[in-house]
């Protein structure tokens, strides 16, 4: 995987890609009530769990999904029966990339991200963020989904 132009991958002790998510995480905490910004905040978060999605996939897939689109399509496709994921954190990425439009594109009358949604946005990108985390064994390799039912 490639990010800010260097190879990445989600082996063992390289984690650098959530170095990034945390700083954005940090960078998005402070805007809402800090600098008045909760359209940033609310972009911060999106792209935080953009990022940690991605790795995610990497590491299951062994492919790099770049789109807005094809990473969340994939992230729901592979989460669809995980229950790690609560339906607030499948849904998180779609809820938020309306955030990062309403920031980037969007004019006129509700045209504002308010500091509620923000400081939500950024609480459950940490969430996210630490469910994928910790889904990133020491070897490389997720873990299985937990068994439903007792095996012999």
């Amino acid at each position: 995987m490639k990010f800010a132009g260097k190879a990445l991958t989600c082996e063992a002790g390289d984690r650098r890609i959530f170095g990034y998510v945390t700083r954005v995480l940090c960078k998005g905490t402070g805007f809402p009530d800090a600098h008045h910004w909760p359209d940033e905040a609310g972009r911060a978060a999106y792209l935080a769990g953009f990022h940690a999605a991605q790795a995610l996939l990497f590491e299951k897939t062994v492919r790099v999904f770049k789109t807005h689109k094809g990473v969340q399509a994939e992230f729901l496709k592979l989460t669809k029966d995980d229950p790690r994921f609560d339906s607030e954190l499948r849904a998180f990425l779609g809820h938020a990339h309306n955030l990062k439009a309403i920031a980037d594109y969007e004019t006129g009358p509700g045209s504002k991200v308010s500091a509620e949604k923000a400081q939500a946005a950024i609480q459950t990108a940490r969430r996210f963020a630490d469910c994928i985390v910790g889904l990133l064994s020491a070897n490389g390799h997720t873990p299985p989904l937990p068994r439903s039912t007792p095996g012999p």
